[in-house]
């Protein structure tokens, strides 16, 4: 096997990342075998009987693959041990069925990826499991929401769509006072920007999809949890059946190899960006938590280490007409529901809120900075807000 890296806290987090895991990989190789497999034999009875002596049992439950990718990312986030799953929401729904039962109560960000409150609305209702959203800045005041069967408190920070920042230490800290545990979509930082068990959360889960994968290839989420937290998870996750394919696995790995550099390169492209929309006469807010004076630039200052290529925008109000007129023709931009590739995005939205109330009156979009020239990417964007402004 290769070298496996001692005391790899001593190093920075770039170096970590691109040395996690090399303990998976045989024959001097830099990146470890794909393994495609289901059944796994054993030498005899003794061992067949006594599987701890030996790693590795069925597929479902590990391969050197999904063992090297879960160690790197675990790792990534500073969390004690991660599993991966097939996307994002399965890894937020299997999370939330790890910790959940009939009759428990759950508290869900007001602001959550649309297909969390999905979830909450369809699936986890009919279990019996009741869903209270609540305002995203709400801090340490959630205490008031808290109840006896209170057992997840949910957080996505910053907000889907909207890039609300919320105040993570209060809020867990108010959780588990209560008793309750705290889990994260932490997809925006790539688990490398925001470090959720350091801010005391529980869990902390990615839809690797995004930033991890890197390169719009590939489903996969991540799940990464505390020492306590991790046996609970792991009993249900091994029960659902979860697991994913190895060469999805495999693209995750190389992704997270280069996230250091590619999110460097978002951030920097993201905030020339969102410097000049702030500037245009055809846009009333800038919603990027990383540009000063933005909604949430001071708690996003005090806990993140960088930001994404991902933020909103609320143009003036126009027509329907107008934002056409813009979307259509933009050449760098494409339409595309997800974020985190290496290509520039852009989707029209309207929030949907059940806690607070959004009272922006004119048309939202969200972008997806990728890694495009920065001078090209306005210059799209200047031909798009022309065209806004002469249609309206």
């Amino acid at each position: 096997m290769s070298k496996k890296i001692a005391n790899p806290e001593k190093f920075q987090p770039a170096t970590r990342i691109v040395n996690a895991a090399h303990e998976y990989a045989e024959h001097g190789m830099v990146n470890p075998a794909v393994y495609h497999a289901s059944t796994i034999v054993f030498p005899d009875v003794a061992a067949l009987n006594n599987r701890a002596n030996q790693p590795y049992s069925y597929g479902r439950y590990g391969t050197p693959t999904s063992r090297a990718l879960e160690t790197a990312i675990a790792e990534l986030e500073g969390g004690y041990k991660c599993k991966v799953s097939p996307s994002g929401l399965s890894a937020i729904s299997c999370a939330l069925l790890s910790f959940l039962k009939a009759g428990d109560h759950l508290l869900m960000v007001d602001t959550a990826y649309f297909p969390t409150r999905k979830l909450c609305d369809t699936l986890l209702k009919g279990l019996g499991i009741e869903t209270t959203y609540y305002d995203p800045l709400i801090g340490k005041a959630i205490t008031s929401l808290i109840r006896p069967n209170t057992k997840v408190v949910f957080l996505e920070s910053p907000g889907s769509q909207t890039m609300e920042v919320q105040d993570v230490p209060a809020i867990a800290e108010a959780a588990h006072k209560a008793g309750a545990i705290t889990i994260i979509d932490n997809t925006w930082s790539g688990g490398y920007y925001f470090q959720a068990f350091a801010h005391g959360c529980d869990v902390s889960i990615q839809a690797a999809t995004k930033y991890i994968v890197g390169h719009s290839d590939a489903m996969l989420g991540s799940v990464v949890c505390t020492a306590e937290t991790w046996p609970q998870f792991k009993m249900c996750y091994e029960t659902m059946g979860m697991f994913t394919g190895p060469d999805d696995m495999y693209l995750g790995l190389r992704g997270l190899r280069t996230l250091d550099v590619r999110l460097e390169r978002h951030q920097k492209n993201a905030i020339a960006v969102a410097e000049y929309l702030r500037g245009h006469d055809a846009v009333e807010t800038v919603l990027y938590p990383a540009l000063s004076n933005a909604p949430g630039h001071a708690l996003w200052k005090r806990d993140f280490k960088g930001a994404s290529g991902l933020m909103s925008i609320v143009l003036k109000p126009a027509s329907e007409t107008a934002l056409t007129a813009l979307l259509d023709g933009l050449e760098l931009f494409g339409m595309g529901y997800s974020w985190g590739g290496f290509e520039s995005l852009v989707v029209p939205f309207t929030p949907i809120r059940s806690a607070t109330t959004w009272t922006a009156k004119g048309p939202c979009l969200r972008l997806h900075i990728g890694l495009e020239s920065p001078i090209d990417l306005i210059a799209d964007l200047k031909q798009g807000l022309a065209r806004l402004q002469k249609t309206a």
